[in-house]
């Protein structure tokens, strides 16, 4: 069974509620791939632990081997009778539950929904809200968890390599602005290679609920625009992949920058600055770290070559900026906690042995585009291990 436990509040039952499917807190205690509300009620000092389910959930739910007792909604239906809203219905049997149990207080984390909160206090039921529950049980990966992670790494970096192929086996048409020519003749655009991203992943088991990004040139200056239109050479295009694995519900997240043709010496100075501050980054990773120290080895590189950290003014067209953190954790959300930033100074913001995280680091310049790299590494007592294997050069040769 799960352990999840909170600091603050030890000594009060746990209650988590929502869909597992959009509540990783919930797939995280009761480990049930579902679509609807899903409640989970654990008492302090005991192995006791029970999870509402569909009617129709309550076998895959009893498999799981999570929880002490699982029932549906029909089994704690209020005298007054079982709302038609299903949200609703859930929320008054979390209400039921806890009354049958003798529970007159309950905490639960930062994203409980509030018809749930509503129906516990009109029960009677007191709700503390304890920020950080989960948070830590979910950073301190196992051994397991990080080889499902890096197997989700794998096939995102194979996701990129698929890309990669597909600028590579395009003719330069350099009497139309340089525009790259796929095989059959038409453009290849960013929506087409995001297209092609997408579909690969599907057919190897993941989805990218989120897209990626392909944006090719100046649109690339804006870190998180998806790209649009035709791509070209002699410019950089940022590949960003960050899927979710349809069985293992973990994601990957990797980024990768090509260019194919000339690369211009602005260009290159930007890669290898890049480049540098992800090895600085990385070496700057290990348990006890502050998330930003890790952010400032990256920044550090950066001004030593006169970039600016943080935006440049939207009408400056030759100022290379660093506008963004160095990276953040990953799991069953694409971005979880520790942020790699400059605001990643407190306590809980230390790196702990099991973290895995993304090193992101990128520049930036309106006038040429965007340099970023990342890789996900996963935190020892020393150090860290790095889990991608794909070239980081502008051009695989």
């Amino acid at each position: 069974m799960p352990s999840i436990h909170s600091r603050e509040h030890a000594d009060l039952p746990i209650l988590l509620a929502g869909a597992p499917d959009h509540f990783p807190n919930v797939y995280h205690a009761a480990q049930l791939p579902a679509g609807d509300m899903v409640v989970y009620l654990a008492m302090p000092d005991t192995d006791w632990s029970a999870a509402i389910v569909r009617n129709i959930e309550m076998q895959r739910m009893k498999a799981t081997g999570c929880v002490a007792e699982v029932f549906c909604p029909e089994d704690l239906a209020p005298a007054t009778g079982l709302a038609a809203n299903r949200n609703i219905g859930f929320a008054q049997t979390a209400a039921e539950l806890c009354r049958q149990k003798g529970v007159g207080k309950v905490v639960s984390d930062q994203f409980l929904p509030l018809i749930v909160v509503h129906h516990l206090q009109q029960a009677g039921i007191e709700v503390v809200c304890d920020p950080m529950l989960c948070i830590m049980e979910r950073r301190a990966k196992s051994q397991q968890d990080i080889d499902l992670l890096h197997q989700a790494q794998q096939a995102t970096e194979a996701a990129i390599q698929h890309a990669f192929e597909l600028v590579r086996d395009c003719r330069i048409d350099a009497a139309n602005h340089n525009a790259l020519v796929s095989p059959d003749g038409s453009p290849l655009t960013s929506e087409h290679l995001r297209s092609a991203i997408a579909i690969h992943l599907l057919e190897n088991g993941l989805s990218s609920p989120h897209d990626s990004i392909a944006a090719g040139g100046p649109i690339g200056a804006d870190c998180h625009h998806s790209g649009t239109g035709p791509l070209s050479a002699n410019q950089p295009i940022i590949l960003d992949v960050f899927p979710h694995d349809l069985r293992t519900r973990v994601h990957g997240d990797c980024t990768r920058t090509l260019c194919r043709g000339t690369v211009s010496v602005k260009l290159a100075e930007m890669h290898a600055a890049v480049l540098e501050a992800k090895r600085e980054a990385i070496a700057a990773c290990k348990a006890g770290v502050l998330g930003s120290e890790v952010h400032e080895a990256a920044c550090a590189v950066f001004r030593d070559r006169g970039c600016t950290i943080g935006l440049s003014a939207e009408d400056d067209p030759d100022t290379i900026f660093y506008p963004h953190g160095t990276g953040h954790g990953i799991g069953l959300e694409v971005h979880e906690p520790p942020l790699l930033d400059a605001h990643a100074t407190s306590e809980d913001s230390r790196l702990v042995m099991g973290d895995v995280l993304t090193i992101e680091p990128g520049l930036y310049c309106r006038s040429v585009g965007g340099i970023r790299v990342e890789d996900m590494v996963a935190v020892t007592a020393d150090g860290c291990v790095n889990l991608n294997a794909l070239p980081e050069t502008l051009w695989w040769d």
